[in-house]
C-alpha cells in the first residue's frame, strides 16, 4: 500500500470508532426515552398513503383502539400510515412515540407525536430494534419495502427465538394476500419455511380484530415480549 492508501485506510478506521460512539448513543437514547412509555403496540405502514386514503383512516381507527384498550401506539415517527397511526392516538388521548429516521426522501416527523416522545435516529438497526423491545405487538397495514423490512425482522426474531413470541398482525386482506399465498405455496411447499411459520401471523380487515388479537395473545399467554 501506498503512504496515501494507509493514511486514508487509518482515517476509516478512526471513522468507524468514532460511528461506535454515535451507535452506542443512539442506544442509550432509545432505552432512556422508552423504557418509560408503558405498554405500547407498533403500527407500520406506507409513508406514501394519503390522508385520504381509505387505509390511513383504518389506521387511525386501529390506533384509537389500541388506546380504548390501554395500549400507546409507536409508529415510525414520519408521514403516511405514521402519521395516522399517530393521529389516531393522540385522538384518543393515548400515548404516541415517533421514532423518526433521517433520511433523504419522505421522512419527515409528523405532528401528532408526544413532544417528549419523538427520537431521531440515524441507523435503521437501532431503530428496529426500540420498535421490538418496546412494543407488545406489531400491527402492519400496506407498505412497501421498509414495511416488509419490518415485518420479515419481526418474524425473523420470533421464529429464530431471538426474541419472545408477540403478535404480528397483517391488516388489509386484499393487499397481502398474494404474499400470503407465496409463503404458503412456495416457501412452504419447497420446505424453506417450517410448517407452523406462517401462523406466526395474522390477516384481518377490522381495527378491532387487529386489536383483539394482540389482548387475547397476552390473555392467554400471561406475558410480557422481551429480548
Amino acid at each position: 500500500m501506498s503512504p496515501t492508501e494507509i493514511d486514508t485506510w487509518h482515517e476509516t478506521r478512526i471513522r468507524d470508532l468514532w460511528r461506535v460512539f454515535r451507535i452506542m448513543g443512539e442506544f442509550v437514547d432509545g432505552f432512556e426515552k422508552l423504557s418509560e412509555i408503558g405498554p405500547c403496540v407498533s403500527i407500520f405502514g406506507s409513508a406514501r398513503t394519503k390522508p385520504d386514503h381509505p387505509e390511513y383512516q383504518l389506521a387511525v381507527d386501529v390506533a384509537k383502539e389500541l388506546v380504548r384498550r390501554g395500549f400507546g401506539v409507536i409508529t415510525g415517527g414520519g408521514p403516511g400510515i405514521m402519521e395516522a397511526g399517530n393521529k389516531g392516538a393522540r385522538e384518543a388521548g393515548g400515548v404516541s412515540v415517533g421514532l423518526n429516521i433521517e433520511i433523504p426522501h419522505e421522512q419527515h416527523n409528523n405532528p401528532y407525536i408526544d413532544a417528549d416522545k419523538s427520537i431521531n435516529f440515524d441507523f435503521f438497526f437501532v431503530r428496529k430494534v426500540m420498535f421490538v423491545k418496546y412494543a407488545m405487538g406489531f400491527i402492519v397495514m400496506p407498505g412497501g419495502f421498509g414495511t416488509l423490512d419490518e415485518l420479515f425482522e419481526a418474524l425473523t426474531l420470533i421464529q429464530t427465538s431471538k426474541a419472545a413470541p408477540f403478535p404480528v398482525v397483517l391488516v388489509g386482506t386484499k393487499y397481502w394476500g398474494g404474499l400470503v399465498d407465496w409463503l404458503r405455496n412456495t416457501m412452504l411447499a419447497e420446505g424453506k419455511i417450517s410448517e407452523g411459520d406462517p401462523d406466526l401471523f395474522h390477516v384481518t380487515d377490522s381495527a378491532s380484530d387487529a386489536v383483539d388479537i394482540v389482548e387475547r395473545f397476552y390473555h392467554e399467554h400471561s406475558m410480557v415480549p422481551n429480548f
